[in-house]
């Protein structure tokens, strides 16, 4: 899961009040019957927008899982693929050609059919897509599962590894690819490929992005009118009061969610979030602090620890400072940190430091690719070695933010510097605020040298990891690299699995060999809830269901 996309601002339009005052306020009854429940749960920040086709960052996707439902899904606390909208699902011999067999009796939040035609009205609007709809910025998962669309207005986008849709009949679907990739079908899991009623669409202009490219207006759809299938949908979201309400989908085709009424409620500060759960004012928040996980559990809150499945990395841009195109350098920069004292001492039980960029869970981890044990003298040397023994740099650290990988940045950011400092680099600290001012500033141009930055993995596949960062030109690294670039194609293209985690394998081996970035820590991110909800299991995906969230008597 990516961060959001700096540049998309959220276009200020009222949307309707909703009569939120109480909603700090649990409103069930003593009977521990959850049937009438409403369930308060606070999160870190709003959503940049309620259509996932647009969006890319983590409030927003978890407002999406719960209104939208995709193809296929992750399986309930885990990263398989399992059925969604799809019961079933199989390749033709080429590779190239998937049929979907569609669940029947489905229906959107407005009433109409869910079938293979709705699935088609999707994928072609996607892949139609044109004007400010081809920005990275709007359209970041399509561009990096997809590639490009039908007629790409830029010299930049690839060609499109998605090619038809064809509706087969009521419950049957065919996808059509350029190409054999490693990415379907897991990548349908995402999101962002959730599947929309055509008829809202239509109706709310859902494709009518508007503005410029730094100043981004969505449409009416993607702000009031989100339309899914899911078993909740959307009943109001007060910009103002910071709070988005979903109400039970009681037409839902699968089982029914167990609370009617479910909050997202925006605290921005940890401490906050802490302070309203123990009061009472919410019933459970993510991303809670590595030092709050234990005094929760001891005090009776029900505390679910995800799996570590992400990464936390020091990325290095070659294009800014020239020193830092130097191998050398970046190797020095590599040996001067303690990653095993940051771990141990800002990061939750459970973290551990990275080898490389993907976890150890998934496959095509190499347990031989080159390390970077922490050896100041040997940075020092590298660095005389390389002619910088002075080296100054840039390094940009979050604020006012706290992520899944990376709980307290501020933190963080110190230990490392002071051991880069350590080294002989005298660090230019640039603290910046979250977004969009770090992003922008860490995902785009030169003129940013080291900074902080982490990934949470969307589906069980290493290319969700490594692809994403090195399989192309970024502004966050500043390098170009074909051979590397080269090897991606031909692992992404490979259908045989166990010959496709070879090849990952060899990547991750090439990947530490040229360092790009120095990967810091895989740690294991909490959520918590009231003593008396149950129901939530927690997922490495960050896919937590609040459906199956439950009152206990």
């Amino acid at each position: 899961m990516r961060a959001p996309r700096p540049k998309a601002a959220i276009a200020a339009i009222a949307v309707a009040a909703l009569a939120l005052a109480g909603c700090a306020e649990s409103e069930r009854d003593d009977s521990g019957d959850s049937s009438d429940a409403t369930l308060v749960f606070g999160v870190a920040g709003d959503p940049k927008v309620l259509d996932p086709s647009f969006a890319s960052d983590g409030e927003s996707l978890r407002v999406a899982r719960q209104m939208f439902e995709t193809l296929v899904r992750p399986e309930e606390g885990g990263t398989a693929v399992s059925p969604g909208l799809a019961e079933s699902w199989t390749p033709d011999a080429t590779g190239t050609v998937w049929t979907f067999a569609l669940r029947s009796g489905v229906k959107f939040h407005d009433g109409t059919d869910f079938n293979a035609e709705a699935v088609c009205v999707n994928f072609d609007r996607w892949y139609n897509a044109t004007g400010l709809m081809q920005s990275p910025d709007v359209t970041a998962y399509w561009q990096d599962v997809m590639g490009g669309f039908a007629s790409n207005e830029s010299e930049d986008l690839p060609e499109s590894l998605f090619k038809s849709c064809t509706a087969v009949d009521e419950t049957t679907v065919e996808l059509a690819f350029t190409r054999v990739s490693s990415k379907i079908p897991a990548a349908l899991m995402l999101p962002s490929f959730s599947i929309h009623s055509p008829a809202a669409l239509e109706e709310y202009g859902a494709s009518d992005v508007t503005g410029s490219s730094d100043d981004i207006t969505y449409p009416a759809y993607a702000l009031e009118h989100p339309t899914g299938t899911g078993p909740f949908k959307f009943k109001g979201w007060d910009i103002a009061n910071k709070t988005l309400t979903l109400e039970r989908n009681e037409e839902y085709a699968g089982d029914k969610a167990k609370v009617k009424t479910l909050i997202f409620r925006t605290i921005s500060d940890e401490n906050a979030r802490k302070q309203e759960l123990r009061s009472g004012g919410i019933q459970g928040y993510d991303l809670v602090g590595p030092a709050d996980v234990q005094p929760l559990s001891d005090a009776g809150f029900n505390v679910l620890t995800r799996p570590a499945f992400n990464v936390l990395y020091l990325a290095i841009n070659q294009a800014g400072n020239p020193a830092l195109a130097d191998l050398r350098v970046r190797q020095a920069i590599a040996h001067a940190l303690n990653r095993q004292a940051l771990v141990d001492s800002k990061l939750p039980p459970g973290a551990e430091v990275a080898t490389q960029f993907i976890p150890p869970t998934v496959e095509g981890h190499n347990p031989a690719v080159t390390t970077y044990d922490y050896d100041v003298e040997r940075a020092k040397a590298l660095l005389a070695e390389a002619g910088h023994p002075n080296l100054t740099l840039r390094f940009h650290y979050p604020t006012e933010v706290t992520r899944p990988y990376m709980p307290n940045p501020k933190d963080i950011f110190e230990l490392l510097a002071a051991d880069l400092r350590e080294a002989g680099i005298t660090v230019e600290p640039i603290p910046l605020k979250w977004s969009p001012d770090y992003l922008n500033a860490t995902t785009s141009g030169n003129a940013h040298d080291l900074h902080m930055l982490g990934w949470t993995g969307d589906y069980g596949d290493a290319y969700n990891f490594i692809g994403t960062f090195f399989d192309r030109p970024k502004d966050e690294w500043g390098y170009d690299n074909p051979g590397l670039f080269e090897q991606f194609v031909a692992a992404d293209s490979t259908a045989d699995l166990d010959a496709r985690y070879e090849l990952y394998k060899g990547l991750n081996a090439a990947i530490m060999d040229f360092l790009p970035g120095v990967p810091i820590s895989h740690s294991p991110p909490a959520i918590v809830f009231a003593e008396d909800v149950i129901g939530v299991t927690a997922s490495p995906l960050t896919d937590e269901r609040f459906a199956t969230a439950e009152f206990k008597s």
